[in-house]
């Protein structure tokens, strides 16, 4: 199933996620003429909790969410809560995977989602951090988190009888202590349980890391695991960072809320590395191209000189295809930019314009639906089709969700 992630909205209690919902979800389903329209649900720890501790109120979320026409087969368990706060940058990445509420979050999300996903569903994923940033962090650390993943697999089989499986994908993030793809194979391969634990693979991540993504997504199968949950989202690629105009193009996505890590790729295939935005100004050479971790629009090509990491995706996906899974993994677009992202990144505009929400919620509704239609013609449709034209408007669209 193809859904959006919710945690391109704010809202972290219950009556404000319902909210969220009416004002951007069911637009969205209705923009795309659709009877069901997929959705991720981001739920902070708190929601979460009081959610998994109360059957008759999970009863009714099934029954809102029924009401809406949405279908929920997966959650976005890596940002614990605050992820709207004025300032995250890493504390997107506490608490790790060595703190016991990590765990409990986890499961919280787990039993929720044992209850809203769909009968008729392969499986139910959950989305994770990549263990917690890179430092500090200890072989003794390595021992507990692999003790929590343990202790969630002995849980996650009690829930298998109760409802399709619920399966959680750790998710590899430039800078974490599971930078790429690579690291997370190494980690999780031996350790965990590929029927209960397996990856998510952010295409936006997996584009930053420089890694070549078939190969990368080769050696997740080769190693016995699954990609269980794909998060299908761009990042912004500078091709060449000292061509002139480009650092201040690039000064429009420094913004203080959410972390930028930036890698440079040498001539000679080596990868510099910076954690934010703003000091790859001054500490990468400039020599080679970059690639930022800032999730930018699938549908829309940045102004130039900025690009997008579009192929990547592409070429990822594709090669998702030669796995031998016995589920395919789901897909969600995870652009959660939208609210600080500059308007030369829909492919003009001014840099120092940000693309904003009306009052109505009209623009981002557009943003989403828009996004979730170049995912279906260039992910689900069978690629010897030719391209969908685009309807008039009024005329139904062919269901493809």
């Amino acid at each position: 199933m193809l859904s959006y992630c919710t945690n391109v909205h704010p809202a972290e209690d219950l009556p404000g996620i319902l909210a969220q919902l009416d004002r951007y979800a069911g637009p969205v389903r209705d923009r795309l003429g659709q009877d069901r329209l997929g959705v991720g649900l981001w739920l902070a720890a708190e929601v979460a909790g009081h959610l998994a501790a109360d059957p008759a109120r999970l009863t009714r979320l099934r029954a809102e969410l029924d009401a809406r026409g949405l279908d929920v087969v997966t959650l976005n368990a890596f940002p614990y809560g605050g992820f709207h706060d004025a300032v995250v940058k890493h504390q997107v990445f506490a608490p790790p995977w060595t703190d016991p509420r990590r765990l409990r979050y986890t499961l919280d999300c787990a039993r929720v989602l044992a209850a809203l996903v769909p009968a008729d569903a392969g499986h139910g994923s959950i989305s994770t951090l990549p263990l917690g940033w890179r430092e500090p962090w200890s072989e003794q650390d390595d021992a507990v988190a692999t003790a929590a993943f343990v202790e969630l697999t002995t849980r996650l089989r009690e829930l298998a009888g109760e409802a399709p499986p619920i399966r959680i994908a750790v998710e590899p993030e430039p800078g974490s202590r599971l930078d790429a793809v690579s690291d997370a194979v190494r980690w999780l391969a031996g350790r965990v349980d590929p029927a209960h634990v397996g990856l998510c693979l952010d295409t936006c991540h997996l584009a930053v890391s420089w890694a070549e993504p078939a190969a990368a997504v080769r050696a997740i199968g080769a190693a016995g695991l699954d990609v269980v949950k794909v998060q299908v989202s761009a990042a912004l690629e500078v091709p060449n960072p000292a061509a002139p105009g480009t650092r201040s193009a690039l000064a429009a996505f420094a913004e203080p809320r959410y972390l930028h890590q930036v890698r440079e790729r040498t001539g000679d295939g080596r990868v510099l590395r910076v954690d934010d935005l703003p000091a790859a100004f001054t500490e990468l050479p400039a020599e080679g191209p970059w690639r930022v971790h800032f999730h930018v629009p699938l549908h829309a090509t940045p102004a130039p000189p900025l690009a997008s990491t579009t192929p990547v995706l592409l070429a990822a996906t594709a090669a998702l295809d030669e796995l031998p899974q016995s589920h395919p993994p789901h897909l969600e677009v995870e652009t959660y930019t939208w609210g600080v992202l500059p308007s030369t990144a829909l492919g003009g505009g001014r840099p120092d314009r940000p693309t904003g929400v009306s009052s109505s919620g009209h623009d981002l509704v557009e943003g989403i639906a828009a996004e979730l239609d170049w995912a279906r013609d260039n992910l689900i449709r069978a690629p010897h089709r030719a391209p969908r034209r685009t309807p008039p408007s009024g005329e139904p669209k062919e269901a493809a969700w």
